[in-house]
């Protein structure tokens, strides 16, 4: 198995964004609450929030273990629907999932009996795209992650990160105005780790879409975002939004720098305060 993972600056064509995707991905949620079960059973999980995510933003959410991360992430994805309020995309109702939002999950969830390739071609197929066209836009998106080499293995023949290369490609071969990520990178070693935010970002310069990247990372979070969001405990809402003012394009050294720091601290802090009192609540 070839553990390499290799910068995506050598593979990526300087093109510009599609102007359609330029202009989308605008993400509004109005006063969502979330609760599961009914009655005694009964389980918020977000209280009433709200958000406005302008096109091209890349939005890193944080908060402690079980504060609805995840949950406020899959009502964007339309997976999860809202108890109260709504989750609006270029001024649209979210009711379930749509070609516009691509989502990668922790889990690579490829299809471990289709080829790289086959797995890329995936979305554009059940769009209803010729044989031509999804062969075309595999063969473009497996160049962009750099594993145009690797297009007729299996998911199992290849390493985590590389198949989290494929877990993305595979989210933007749709050309959706929004990418929703879901600690895509939790599962890998610290250096594959690094790598693959590098890329991330190489990509998202490349395609200009937006993104909801929720991760426990504190690090990941500043590195990567334009802004910050910082979660409460159960139930979650927002209590912070922080800018980063990181010039981009970003490097690893960044970490070292007093604004990182800075940020890092503020970030650390609101997290330790929410994660006591979550364990508080649980000990009651």
């Amino acid at each position: 198995m070839n553990n390499q993972v290799v910068s995506l600056k050598e593979h990526i064509p300087h093109r510009p964004a599609p102007k359609a995707l330029q202009d989308c991905g605008h993400i509004v949620i109005e006063d969502v609450e979330i609760v599961f079960g009914k009655g005694t059973d009964a389980n918020q999980a977000v209280k009433k929030t709200s958000l406005d995510i302008t096109p091209g933003e890349f939005v890193c959410i944080l908060g402690p273990s079980g504060c609805g991360k995840s949950t406020l992430l899959n009502s964007i994805a339309g997976y999860v629907t809202p108890s109260r309020g709504s989750v609006l995309v270029d001024g649209v109702k979210v009711t379930g999932p749509g070609p516009e939002r691509g989502m990668v999950f922790q889990q690579y969830s490829l299809f471990p009996w289709k080829t790289i390739r086959e797995n890329i071609a995936f979305g554009p197929k059940v769009a209803g795209r010729s044989s031509v066209e999804c062969s075309s836009i595999a063969n473009t998106f497996l160049e962009m992650v750099g594993l145009s080499k690797f297009a007729d293995k299996y998911p199992a023949e290849l390493s985590g990160g590389m198949q989290q290369r494929v877990g993305i490609a595979r989210a933007l071969a749709n050309y959706p105005s929004v990418l929703l990520m879901d600690e895509p990178f939790g599962a890998l070693d610290a250096q594959t780790r690094l790598m693959m935010q590098e890329n991330l970002l190489s990509l998202w310069s490349e395609f200009g879409i937006t993104v909801v990247f929720v991760t426990h990372d504190v690090d990941e979070a500043i590195f990567l975002a334009d802004r910050v969001l910082v979660m409460s405990a159960s139930p979650g809402s927002i209590i912070d939004d922080l800018h980063v003012p990181l010039p981009r394009p970003r490097d690893p050294a960044m970490a070292t720098s007093a604004e990182f720091m800075a940020l890092k601290k503020i970030c650390l802090d609101q997290i330790r305060s929410e994660s006591l009192k979550a364990f508080e609540q649980q000990n009651r």
